[in-house]
């Protein structure tokens, strides 16, 4: 257990480096000066030339992506004159050799160019919102996605098993911004009278008098239209699996015994189908962590999504790499995590 974990998580660390490496060298090399976006309209060029150099712009794209990577380094080799040293609030000297240190340090992820708010706070700040959001959506795609795939299982062929299948047809068809623009007119404009939900909304809202209060029906509409995909995928999943569970030996066997239905399906079929189940909802909850980002923007959710939209829009390059390096992180982390769940259900697996 301990040897697969170590190489996952080497694995992850490896794949965290090249996302970082390709996705700085895309918004690098794009043509954008993001120095001048801090400006108005008009800028003399020695005021720009001046920006550059401030944010680090003026050097070559190698060495902006060399000092990212160390900056969001957990562990720096660095000397105790170098500037960048002073930008590290806390860290833990490991090793000194003369002027030069091995320190450990949190994660630095610089300044926003638009705010000069720190990026950690910003994430620190959103995260939460949209952690609640994709963990709502999955539990809500997970409960309904299994059942709705063991109804249409048990009843294959029969109007319930093609009804399910019409409605995870379309429910995959649509994307989740458009579902989110549908439920939002629907039941947070047409219908509000009867629903009481709200249009736009974060779960920490202002009232009237300007003070943030927690407003949980705001998370009900941009769940459900997160959501609506992963139960269509899950469904299908689940029908597929048990389908081809059924017709194994063992469960032929059971059923010679006189097992009921309901035995069966608890002890036999769902314990052997879990696999691709896990697989696919663990899959589907990292990738609503990014997926968000479309929903919050139409809810104005204030998660890392809108976050990183905003940071987009306005090319504030060190919020966008931030969000970027804390979704990827997510997706490691749960990849390494379910390859523990997966060696805990099939102990067979550790020699893979």
């Amino acid at each position: 257990m301990t040897a697969l974990l170590f190489k996952r998580l080497v694995s992850g660390i490896l794949s965290l480096v090249a996302v970082v490496v390709l996705i700085t060298s895309i918004i690098y090399l794009s043509p954008v000066d993001p120095a001048r976006l801090t400006f108005g309209q008009q800028v003399d060029q020695s005021s720009l030339e001046l920006k550059k150099k401030r944010l680090g712009l003026d050097k070559p794209l190698t060495t902006q992506m060399y000092y990212y990577l160390r900056d969001i380094s957990p562990i720096n080799f660095i000397s105790d004159q170098s500037l960048s040293i002073r930008q590290y609030q806390n860290y833990a000297v490991l090793l000194s050799m003369g002027n030069a240190k091995l320190i450990v340090k949190k994660p630095y992820l610089r300044e926003s160019f638009q705010t000069g708010r720190s990026v950690s706070e910003s994430i620190k700040q959103a995260l939460p919102n949209t952690i609640i959001l994709a963990t709502s959506a999955i539990l809500l795609a997970s409960l309904l996605g299994v059942l709705f795939g063991i109804i249409a299982a048990i009843y294959k062929d029969t109007i319930w098993d093609k009804g399910l299948l019409a409605f995870s047809t379309l429910g995959y068809s649509i994307p989740s911004y458009v579902s989110a623009i549908f439920l939002a007119i629907l039941f947070g404009f047409i219908l509000k009278s009867f629903t009481g939900l709200n249009m736009q909304g974060g779960i920490r809202d202002l009232n009237d008098l300007g003070d943030e209060v927690f407003v949980p029906k705001n998370l009900i509409l941009p769940a459900l239209a997160l959501g609506v995909r992963p139960i269509s995928v899950i469904l299908q999943i689940t029908r597929s699996t048990i389908l081809e569970t059924l017709e194994k030996p063992f469960v032929l066997t059971a059923k010679a015994k006189g097992l009921s239905r309901i035995q069966i399906m608890k002890s036999h079929v769902l314990k052997n189908s879990l696999n691709p189940i896990l697989t696919s909802i663990s899959g589907w909850f990292a990738s609503l962590l990014s997926g968000a980002f479309f929903v919050e923007s139409v809810f104005r959710f204030r998660g890392i999504g809108q976050l990183t939209i905003n940071a987009l829009l306005n090319y504030d390059i060190p919020v966008l790499l931030g969000c970027i390096l804390v979704v990827c992180s997510f997706f490691i982390i749960i990849n390494v995590l379910m390859d523990l769940v997966y060696v805990a259900i099939d102990p067979k697996l550790k020699n893979t």
